[in-house]
């Protein structure tokens, strides 16, 4: 069930003071993901071997998991991620959702090409190994599923929204089945995985982007939210088919639709 905190929340009287201690704790950790960028992280190494997570793997996970409890988000995993290589489809409600899903399980993510021009945040992306998509553009998607298909052939795990954008009100938007080849072409395993705000085991929309609310917008809003849970659910994997990338991609969302919609123990 949905929370009817999706409706805009009563003033806070501690947010103020929420921004005292969260803005130099921020400022401090960009330093340390700089660092990781900089002396740490290698993705030219960081294939999981035997089911073990490279360091690089592991530095990543942490950075992400101190970054949401900046926030004051708590990450907790529901489920088990498939070893690597594997192709994760998740749902996409706010840009924390790369961070979420990195908190678990570090990946290869397809994301939106502006990203690759904002400052730092488009470097430390790339050192991540974003893959980044040009939206609308045929010639770019070609290449962005090219580049898919070889990352998971090296034995990497790669993530990708296949709402194709960020939906509003806690609303799912229909998946796009082309993204699906690209593990149909290097035969390797979908799972979807659905990333949930709650509070008390109910969801919480409100915490995504709101109609028409800008990305710096978001940020500073949930900057200084109250404490909240946010779950990663590792779902059961879709049936692999070499003609259904349509039926694919509907039981992807199914399964996500279902854990998102159903209350967690509190």
């Amino acid at each position: 069930m949905e929370s009817t905190d999706a409706n805009p929340t009563p003033r806070d009287p501690l947010r103020p003071l929420r921004y005292v201690w969260r803005v130099p704790l921020l400022l401090l950790h960009v330093l340390f993901g700089i660092f990781i960028c900089t002396a740490i992280l290698s993705w030219a190494g960081g294939v999981m071997k035997d089911g073990k997570e490279p360091f690089g793997h592991r530095a990543i996970r942490l950075w992400s998991t101190l970054l949401l409890r900046i926030f004051g988000f708590r990450s907790v995993r529901i489920g088990t991620p498939l070893p690597d290589p594997v192709l994760f489809v998740a749902n996409h409600t706010s840009w924390l959702d790369i961070v979420l899903l990195h908190s678990q399980r570090a990946a290869c993510f397809v994301a939106k090409a502006e990203i690759a021009g904002w400052p730092l945040v488009g470097w430390m992306a790339a050192r991540g190994g974003t893959i980044f998509h040009r939206r609308g553009s045929n010639h770019s998607l070609a290449s962005v599923m090219a580049v898919m298909v070889e990352r998971l052939r090296e034995g990497r795990a790669v993530a990708v929204f296949p709402e194709g954008g960020t939906g509003h009100n806690g609303v799912l938007r229909v998946f796009h089945a082309r993204i699906f080849q690209a593990a149909l072409d290097a035969e390797v395993p979908v799972q979807p995985v659905a990333l949930r705000f709650a509070r008390h085991g109910r969801r919480i929309v409100d915490a995504g982007f709101r109609e028409d609310e800008s990305f710096m917008g978001n940020f500073l809003r949930l900057l200084g939210e109250r404490p909240l849970d946010v779950e990663v659910h590792f779902l059961q994997p879709v049936p692999v088919s070499d003609d259904g990338r349509r039926r694919m991609a509907d039981a992807s969302r199914e399964r996500i639709a279902l854990a998102l919609d159903t209350d967690t123990p509190a």
